[in-house]
């Protein structure tokens, strides 16, 4: 005759040590900026919303929007019941930092996502974030963008991949940099480093750079993830040329804030002045094309 005390205490064993294998992944919330997006706030809270798995949260910041920025997110809240959107306004300031901090700040998960209002999460967005924060010494994890307005997509994502990979080795490993439109960190790790994190009033430097370089001060692991991939806009490339030299120059006005002199990380600015006249060139084709097909589509 079988000792059914013995068979429990085999199958309570073996339930202890799957739960020691298997720890319970972290939750994530989504936070997300927002000012005058209502162009491209629909598709993603659309792509927040549909993934592999659920964020615990999409939080919508909207930072004084005079368009319908804030009713789309009110209608999205309509549409998707069941669905964790949050929408959030932060008045007493304009700008994207305090409008971050403030939606970094009121989220409640273990791990804080951070994307742009034009991003447009990879439907498993969400997984490859928990799967980055399963090992504990990362603090922060960041990965590649495909260009969903441009054409050769996939081939562009696998051109960002590399140019961020190269820039980690050119960095030495001392440097891990964060993307703005697709980020994410513990929760833990902002709250030691917001206090700190420059607020940036003459909007001069490259926000994500700043953090990254924040945690980097406190030796705080922040992980490439090429896997956690996040769509965005190409629209930059629509900037003047001088707006655009604006941006890249970012780069080097954050470092000077934090003295930072490795000339190898002057990488991305050669990287993006070289790109810029041809790939707005192959984005005006690319936008002209597809409005003469959705023209002949309607006919």
């Amino acid at each position: 005759m079988l000792d059914l005390s013995v068979m429990l205490a085999d199958r309570s064993s073996v339930d202890v040590a799957s739960a020691t294998v298997a720890p319970l992944k972290p939750s994530v919330s989504i936070v997300i900026p927002a000012f005058n997006e209502e162009s491209v706030m629909r598709q993603c809270l659309i792509a927040a919303i549909y993934q592999s798995v659920p964020a615990d949260e999409i939080i919508v910041v909207d930072n004084m929007s005079t368009d319908h920025t804030a009713q789309i997110v009110q209608q999205m809240q309509l549409e998707y019941p069941e669905s964790p959107i949050i929408l959030l306004k932060q008045d007493l300031a304009q700008g994207l930092i305090p409008t971050r901090n403030f939606g970094l700040n009121s989220a409640t998960s273990e791990v804080l996502g951070r994307i742009d209002a034009d991003s447009v999460l990879e439907p498993d967005w969400v997984e490859q974030v928990q799967k980055a924060f399963s090992d504990p010494s990362v603090q922060a994890a960041t990965g590649p963008v495909v260009y969903y307005d441009m054409p050769m997509r996939r081939f562009g994502l696998k051109a960002d991949d590399k140019m961020r990979q190269l820039m980690l080795r050119l960095a030495k490993h001392q440097y891990h940099f964060l993307f703005g439109s697709n980020m994410a960190l513990r929760r833990s790790a902002w709250e030691t480093i917001r206090d700190e994190a420059c607020l940036d009033e003459k909007d001069e430097m490259h926000e994500d750079i700043d953090l990254s370089l924040h945690l980097a001060d406190h030796d705080l692991r922040v992980q490439y993830w090429p896997q956690m991939v996040s769509g965005m806009s190409a629209r930059r490339l629509e900037d003047s040329p001088r707006d655009y030299r604006y941006y890249v120059t970012r780069f080097d006005r954050t470092y000077k804030a934090h003295n930072v002199k490795k000339m190898a990380l002057k990488a991305p600015m050669v990287v993006f002045f070289s790109v810029y006249f041809p790939a707005k060139l192959l984005r005006a084709f690319h936008t002209a094309n597809s409005s003469q097909g959705a023209r002949r589509g309607g006919q």
